[in-house]
């Protein structure tokens, strides 16, 4: 089965970093777009940042320049390096897969979530 499992949260202070690791089972980790995801009480869950197969990356607007994600497709983990934390930056943080199921076709795999708290 697919699993994703994240580690790595915690409480931090503003400004200060954190990373985020997500390793994944149950997929051919290499061929898979992987992305970071948040969601804060009582809103919806967002795109924080993607890696494509190709190492291609995309953020959102609101962490571009202090987020980082990277993949290891020899350890399938792909990290969240988070520097200059914001206390807007609190939420639970969701690793997901989507990978085809054929036919143009594809299904969403979240991981258990894990809480970053960014507060002095």
């Amino acid at each position: 089965q697919v699993q994703l499992v994240e580690s790595g949260g915690g409480l931090v202070q503003p400004g200060g970093s954190l990373r985020l690791s997500c390793a994944a089972s149950g997929i051919i980790f290499s061929v898979n777009a992987m992305g970071w995801y948040r969601q804060a009480p009582g809103k919806q869950r967002e795109l924080v940042a993607v890696i494509a197969s190709s190492g291609s990356t995309n953020y959102a607007d609101s962490v571009k320049g202090r987020f980082t994600i990277s993949r290891d497709n020899a350890k399938n983990t792909v990290y969240l390096q988070m520097n200059s934390l914001k206390p807007e930056d609190t939420a639970v943080y969701y690793c997901n897969t989507r990978p085809s199921t054929g036919l143009g076709r594809y299904r969403d795999y979240w991981g258990q979530g894990t809480q970053v708290t960014v507060s002095s």
